[in-house]
């Protein structure tokens, strides 16, 4: 069984290309919280609003929306914090992108994590606002740096997998 992981930082920091990685060399799953959220309620709540003609046209807008996006997803976990980490995690093994720290707190408390990962390109790139992001980057288990080059990020990327999967990339 692999484990469940969340990936998480700052917007544009690298997190869906260590999913991509992750997948294409251990076969790990996974889903953004973004594409996740824009299928099952987001483009059906705004496609009037911005004109989109599909929820991938949701998705692809989502950077400047960024605070409304937050709050939609607040909205829908009100009830339970861990919502869209259980829909996500019903048919993928990560979770990409998680925002809100009362979710990831009650994640873990519910036990749906094994493992959060942060994606940091702080030294050139700026961290998100406040207003769509309030996740410390001291909650996450392990932090990857993504400073440099995409085959240096891949290599650290391949690193752990090694770790986390116990196996060589691509076997």
């Amino acid at each position: 069984m692999k484990p469940r992981l969340l990936i998480i930082g700052n917007g544009r920091h690298g997190k869906d290309t260590m999913a991509e990685i992750l997948e294409r060399d251990y076969g790990m799953t996974f889903k953004s919280s973004s594409m996740a959220a824009s299928e099952i309620f987001i483009y059906n709540e705004l496609k009037d609003t911005y004109n989109y003609n599909n929820a991938e046209e949701c998705f692809n807008d989502r950077s400047n929306h960024r605070a409304e996006w937050y709050n939609m997803i607040c909205d829908y976990n009100k009830n339970d914090k861990a919502r869209l980490a259980k829909n996500i995690l019903s048919t993928s093994d990560c979770y990409v992108g998680m925002r809100d720290l009362d979710e990831i707190d009650e994640c873990m408390k519910q036990g749906i994590f094994d493992l959060i990962i942060w994606v940091d390109a702080s030294d050139r790139l700026p961290d998100e606002g406040r207003d769509s992001f309030n996740v410390p980057k001291s909650r996450a288990d392990i932090v990857i740096y993504n400073n440099d080059n995409l085959e240096i990020f891949e290599g650290k990327v391949i690193s752990l997998g090694k770790t986390i999967f116990n196996k060589p990339a691509g076997k």
